[in-house]
């Protein structure tokens, strides 16, 4: 299954529980829980780019399954890590202490990122 286009953030579960669990002040959490995000994913065989945008801010992050790569984690910390296809749909990789899995069905794409007992979920549709 192909992850190519563009997908707008729907809802989002114990965004801020996990955002403390990262260290980010109280501020940046209110100013960021609802704000809508646009996650662009462009794949091109094993290689993906991945381009996430919230506000004014941008993310992007580009790697190749199964290779080494540089990723910006959710504090913005550059982390090497290794992106791992499960099945056709899946996107799974450690970013440290945190796990992060992406899965696409149909139109929605739901990514969960994991930090300790502390789960995190977005639910993006495609646009």
């Amino acid at each position: 299954m192909s992850f190519n286009g563009k997908f707008e953030l729907q809802s989002q579960e114990n965004f801020e529980p996990f955002m403390k669990a990262l260290g980010l002040s109280d501020e940046l959490i209110e100013k960021g829980k609802d704000i809508k995000s646009i996650s662009e994913i462009v794949q091109n065989g094993k290689k993906f780019k991945v381009t996430v945008t919230t506000g004014s801010k941008v993310l992007i992050n580009e790697f190749t399954i199964g290779e080494e790569a540089e990723l910006e984690s959710p504090t913005g910390e550059k982390v090497k890590a290794v992106v791992q296809m499960e099945g056709d749909n899946k996107l799974v990789t450690n970013l440290r202490k945190i796990k992060s899995i992406t899965e696409i069905k149909g139109d929605i794409v739901t990514n969960t990122m994991i930090l300790g007992d502390i789960s995190y979920t977005r639910i993006s549709k495609r646009i």
